[in-house]
């Protein structure tokens, strides 16, 4: 039994330094979990707010577009092509923020969330002053929260924030950190899988089992997101996961502001200028 607690007190303390302390890659990785939980929370607004519209998945919108566009009843064509605007729009000016860090990852961390919330304190107030049912009800009460107007303001402005995000995280290159895609994540976990099951010990077992880590816990995290964020909406407010998503914002500008005032390793990756 004392093995066995020992045992998982390393394993939490592995954990906890690969998340905020990884030789390469530093406090990267939990402040990009807090932005997968971001993630979560925003696209369960979309969806059941917002009607059938991904803010931060555009694979989705994509499809969604071609449904509306054959009149399939319950998808907006405009919502859909604001949010891959807008998405577009945050993608674009991640790229300017990208080339202002100077290969600093703790510089465009900081940069990009940064944006991110301010984008997401507006789309706040878009909401807030609506003046309409889901700014007080949850959707199981008041099915339509918003109107058309309303719906395709708050898509675009929620698109750009994300934007900014997976353009962000893509530019960081944490693996199995992309915070906005699960989708190649969840096909590395069969790998991993494998890997375990057929490796003996050794580093490469090791490094299968981080992997895993990583990989189950970024779905955790979204799927933890989705779900608190998607009970605020149904019997609270979808105002209230708006405000969620919001504070989460804050605490990864704030996280992301105090690791780019420490000089370390991980902020120039080997390569960069």
């Amino acid at each position: 039994m004392a093995s066995s607690i020992e045992d998982g007190a390393r394993k939490g303390r592995g954990l906890s330094q690969a998340l905020t302390a990884h030789p390469s890659y530093g406090p990267l990785p939990a402040l990009l979990l807090v932005l997968t939980a971001v993630t979560g929370v925003v696209d369960a607004v979309s969806i059941l707010s917002l009607g059938r519209v991904f803010v931060a998945n555009m694979t989705g919108n994509v499809v969604f577009a071609g449904f509306a566009l054959v009149g399939a009843p319950g998808f907006s064509l405009s919502a859909s092509l604001f949010a891959v605007a807008g998405f577009l729009v945050g993608a674009s000016f991640a790229g300017t923020l990208i080339t202002r860090s100077g290969g600093d990852r703790g510089s465009l961390l900081r940069a990009g969330v940064t944006a991110e919330l301010v984008f997401a304190i507006v789309a706040l107030i878009i909401a807030a002053t609506s003046g309409a049912p889901g700014v007080s009800h949850g959707t199981s009460a008041a099915p339509h929260a918003f109107g058309p107007a309303i719906i395709d303001a708050i898509a675009s402005v929620l698109a750009i924030a994300t934007g900014i995000q997976n353009a962000v995280a893509r530019k960081l290159a944490v693996p199995d950190m992309t915070t906005t895609v699960l989708t190649m994540t969840l096909t590395g976990i069969g790998a991993d899988v494998r890997a375990l099951v057929d490796g003996g010990p050794g580093p490469g077992r090791a490094a299968a089992r981080a992997a895993l880590d990583r990989r189950l816990l970024s779905i955790a995290t979204m799927l933890a997101g989705a779900v608190l964020s998607a009970w605020l909406v149904l019997h609270v407010s979808p105002l209230s996961a708006l405000i969620l998503a919001t504070a989460l914002l804050a605490v990864a500008t704030a996280g992301a502001t105090l690791a780019a005032t420490r000089p370390a390793p991980w902020r120039i990756p080997k390569g960069a200028a």
